[in-house]
């Protein structure tokens, strides 16, 4: 099924990731033609046209109100149009576990569904280094044109895997020796005071409610990000990158 793809850095981030090679197994973001904004002819949208033409994806040069019909957003002159990535499932998650020759380092969202928050997610859990981007196929956002434009490219290069049952598959990385850190208010542990190393597997809540009982229920630790304002709580996108790299910090020191 094709999706759209919009704005200048999420665009640019898709065509760099095509190969010549690409399969169509492997082809979640191959991308069928780029209309641009017959208006600009500024050295951005140049580039990106170039880019276009070296990876042989058709360009078509249209008015404005085409692309602003196409996706009804800030599309910056570019929309660019290919396949919808593919969303994994558990047995791709058993298969990722069996095949890492390094630590896990998985991220799991219990229940985010604002888009710019699961994109921003992603961009950060792939500048960290995580492995798998774990949510439940339920109450969760999945990838959208707004995931992709956030994410600039992130959703292709980090797996995004869907479960059925989120309790079910937080024991089966445990099965695997991860261990699952949950993040909540509601303890004494801090997120520094903790140990993050080794195998691991970091749970965020969603926006406003944390985590679910079930979900909390399933961690081996909770942790608290010291807050020392007014503000009780951080947006989840902004908590998980605190939390991505004190895990990083902590892994590199080993």
């Amino acid at each position: 099924m094709d999706q759209i793809i919009f704005g200048i850095h999420a665009v640019k981030s898709a065509l760099n990731y095509l190969t010549a090679t690409v399969s169509k197994e492997q082809g979640d973001a191959l991308i069928t033609v780029l209309y641009v904004d017959r208006g600009r002819k500024d050295n951005r949208i140049n580039a990106i046209v170039e880019l276009a033409r070296k990876k042989s994806v058709k360009v078509t040069f249209v008015e404005r109100k085409k692309l602003d019909a196409l996706c009804q957003a800030n599309h910056q002159g570019v929309v660019a149009q290919g396949n919808t990535p593919k969303v994994k499932s558990e047995s791709n998650l058993d298969e990722l576990l069996q095949s890492l020759e390094e630590p896990p380092f998985l991220l799991i969202l219990d229940g985010v569904q604002d888009p710019h928050n699961l994109g921003a997610c992603l961009r950060t859990a792939d500048a960290a280094g995580v492995q798998a981007v774990i949510v439940p196929k339920d109450r969760s956002v999945s990838i959208t044109p707004v995931v992709r434009k956030v994410a600039c490219g992130a959703d292709q290069s980090v797996p995004l895997i869907q479960v059925t049952n989120l309790s079910r598959t937080l024991k089966l990385l445990k099965s695997y020796q991860i261990r699952v850190v949950g993040t909540a208010g509601e303890t004494d542990n801090t997120l520094y005071s903790s140990d993050l190393s080794g195998p691991l597997a970091l749970v965020m809540g969603t926006e406003g409610r944390g985590m679910r009982r079930l979900t909390r229920e399933n961690c081996d630790m909770l942790v608290t990000i010291p807050m020392f304002g007014s503000v009780e709580s951080l947006n989840v996108s902004v908590a998980t990158g605190i939390s991505l790299y004190e895990a990083v910090r902590q892994r590199k020191m080993q």
